[in-house]
C-alpha cells in the first residue's frame, strides 16, 4: 500500500482508537524519502464526511449547549468540546497530507507530526472525560472546522491560510482564559492538559504559516495581501475576545496580519 493510500485509510477510519493506531503506524514507518511521497496516479477524493464515530451528534453552533464553568457539567462539556476539536484536528492534518500532492518531503513529515500530536491531545482529553464517567460523543458538537476543510479542498493556499491560521489559531486566543477559569474552580488536572495543548498548538499553527508562505513564494504572491484577501473572501470571524498576540507571533503572524485579524468583525 502506498503512503497516500495508508493516509486515506486513516482519514476514513471511523473508530477513534483504530484511527490513532493507523496514525501511529504510518508515523513509525515514515522516513524523509522523497520517493515515498511521490504522488500516484490515483483519484484524490472530495471527502464530505471524514471517518468519525456516529456520536457526537453534529448540530448548528447555536444548538451546542452553553458551558457554565461554575458547574461540573459545564466543565465536562468544555472538556468534550475541546476533545471534539482535537479529533477534528487529527482528520484535518491527515487530509492536508492526503489531498495536496507533489510537495517537499518536509510538508508530509510536518503534517504527520501534527496528526500524531493531535492524537495524543485527543487521548488525554478522553481520559479526562473518563474521570467524570463520560466519553467522547456524550455531548452535541458542531462541524465548522470540517466545513472549512471542504470549502478549501481545491487550494493549498486557502487551506493553510484559513484552517490552521484562522480557525485552529483561535485556540491560541481562548485557551489561556479557559485555563484561568478552570484553575479558579480547582481543576488543575484539566488545566495541565490544556497547557500541553496550547504549547504544541503554537507549533501546529506555525506549520500552517510555513506552508502558506511557501505557496505564496512559489506563486509570486505577497503573503500579507493574500491572507487579508482570503479573510475577506470567506468572511471568516476570529470570534469574540482579544488575540493572544505573543502566541500568534510565535506561530509566525506578523503585525500586518495581526492588525487585519483584529479588524475582522463579521457575523459567525
Amino acid at each position: 500500500m502506498c503512503f497516500f493510500e495508508s493516509v486515506e485509510q486513516a482519514l476514513l477510519e471511523k473508530d477513534p482508537a483504530e484511527k490513532i493506531r493507523k496514525v501511529r503506524e504510518i508515523d513509525a514507518h515514515i522516513s524523509d524519502d522523497p520517493f515515498r511521497f511521490r504522488s500516484e496516479n490515483t483519484e484524490i477524493k472530495s471527502i464530505e464526511r471524514p471517518g468519525r464515530p456516529d456520536n457526537p451528534e453534529l448540530v448548528h453552533p447555536r444548538q451546542v449547549a452553553q458551558r457554565n464553568l461554575n458547574t461540573q457539567r459545564g466543565r465536562i462539556a468544555l472538556i468534550h468540546a475541546v476533545c471534539h476539536i482535537e479529533f477534528n484536528a487529527i482528520n484535518l492534518a491527515l487530509d492536508a497530507v492526503y489531498r495536496f500532492r507533489d510537495l517537499p518531503s518536509e510538508y508530509y513529515l510536518d503534517w504527520m507530526r501534527v496528526a500524531l500530536e493531535e492524537s495524543r491531545h485527543f487521548n488525554l482529553l478522553c481520559k479526562r472525560l473518563a474521570d467524570f464517567s463520560h466519553e467522547y460523543g456524550d455531548f452535541k458538537a458542531h462541524n465548522g472546522l470540517w466545513e472549512m476543510a471542504v470549502k478549501t479542498q481545491h487550494s493549498l493556499l486557502e487551506r493553510m491560510a484559513l484552517v490552521p491560521r484562522v480557525l485552529e489559531a483561535r485556540g491560541l486566543d481562548v485557551t489561556p482564559g479557559m485555563i484561568d477559569r478552570l484553575a479558579a474552580q480547582g481543576d488543575e488536572k484539566t488545566c495541565e492538559i490544556l497547557r500541553i495543548i496550547l504549547q504544541e498548538e503554537v507549533g501546529h499553527v506555525e506549520i500552517g504559516t510555513k506552508w502558506f508562505r511557501y505557496v505564496c513564494e512559489q506563486e509570486g504572491m505577497d503573503s500579507d495581501q493574500a491572507f487579508i484577501s482570503l479573510l475577506s473572501k470567506y468572511k471568516v470571524s476570529t470570534g469574540k475576545g482579544p488575540l493572544h498576540i505573543e502566541a500568534r507571533k510565535k506561530a509566525g503572524f506578523n503585525p500586518q496580519e495581526l492588525q487585519a485579524l483584529g479588524a475582522v468583525s463579521l457575523p459567525r
